[in-house]
């Protein structure tokens, strides 16, 4: 694990760092000295500031809560409906024991940010997961200048690009209606939380048709409704009168729902995976499943960089995911940069 400490002076565009460090790394997570707070902690604290929902960051038994307006309802789906959870709007400011934190977009899933936290002339960013892609389901990402800069690195190697979302809609819609004009179901595995409701959001764009959707889906696509997201009309796969034919339909359900009996209702279908691990050659084939469409929530190889370089940060630490490789290759650009060591899991089940 990286020694956290603190960045220099920013070409004169950013007051100089002081002496201490402006955070660290406890048992419990990483903690803002002078703030007295942890960030997506993963351990149980007093004082939690979550970036968004993913399980990974928001982890429930912690005292007090402080989040993004925009993501209070999939929090409390996540933390309980008797969690403390105090909110700000984006870039709304607040003073934790002199330190003043902001929340601004991540461009991730609803309601998910980075954490801008300054303290004495020093600016730290905690990126959380985020994406420069356009997503009609979340706020689009905002940039924000700091002296560290701390990145995730889910897909930080350079075989990870992603190509144009609608792009990827079109093609998921045209395996739809080919296996609707042969008579299949099609059963399009993706993460319950931020794919699903992005897809569905994409799709609307292109008909009107209904969805089935696994059960595991419907109270987090409720919650985007409730924010306002337009997406295609859903109906649980649950309330479908049994013996009812699927033939022809578009499901959508957790990948963990791909080897249970519960597929076993749609007769004859095909499966897909909705994933930036699908642009690894093979993967699609060892996991079993019909088609692979790269569609990721998280920043990409060249957009990793752009924001690297778009912070104006003079330190960045990297975490989950390919984090070595990705600070080995700013390193190597001159950048000092640093892995440091997390739980978070970056794309993954949730």
């Amino acid at each position: 694990m990286v020694r956290l400490q603190p960045p220099g002076y920013l070409n004169g565009t950013l007051s100089a760092a002081p002496s201490a460090p402006l955070m660290t790394v406890t048992p419990q997570g990483l903690y803002c000295v002078p703030g007295g707070f942890h960030v997506d902690p993963w351990r149980p604290v007093d004082r939690a500031l979550i970036t968004h929902a993913h399980g990974d960051h928001a982890r429930s038994g912690s005292h007090r809560y402080l989040g993004a307006r925009a993501g209070k309802g999939l929090l409390h789906r996540r933390l309980g409906a008797d969690a403390t959870i105090d909110t700000l709007d984006y870039g709304e400011r607040l003073r934790i024991n002199g330190v003043t934190v902001s929340f601004h977009p991540a461009g991730h899933v609803l309601g998910s940010a980075q954490l801008r936290v300054e303290h004495g002339g020093e600016t730290w960013v905690v990126s959380g997961d985020y994406k420069r892609a356009p997503d009609p389901t979340c706020a689009p990402f905002e940039v924000i200048p700091c002296h560290t800069f701390i990145t995730e690195a889910t897909f930080g190697l350079p075989i990870f690009r992603w190509e144009a979302t609608e792009q990827v809609a079109e093609d998921i819609l045209r395996w739809w209606d080919a296996n609707r004009a042969l008579g299949r179901a099609a059963v399009l595995f993706c993460y319950a939380l931020g794919k699903a409701q992005r897809l569905l959001a994409e799709l609307a764009k292109l008909t009107d048709r209904t969805v089935f959707i696994h059960g595991a889906l419907h109270a987090l696509l409720d919650a985007y409704r409730d924010a306002g997201v337009h997406m295609l009309p859903t109906q649980p796969v649950s309330q479908v009168e049994k013996g009812t034919s699927f033939a022809g339909a578009l499901v959508l359900a957790p990948p963990s729902a791909s080897s249970t009996t519960w597929m076993r209702r749609f007769g004859e279908h095909e499966t897909g995976f909705a994933s930036g691990w699908m642009r690894v050659r093979g993967n699609r084939r060892r996991r079993g499943f019909d088609r692979g469409f790269v569609l990721s929530d998280h920043a990409d190889w060249p957009d990793l960089l752009r924001t690297v370089e778009d912070t104006r940060a003079e330190r960045v630490l990297v975490t989950h995911g390919y984090a070595e490789p990705l600070a080995h290759y700013l390193h190597e650009q001159g950048v000092d940069a640093a892995p440091l060591a997390t739980p978070f899991e970056g794309e993954a089940e949730d």
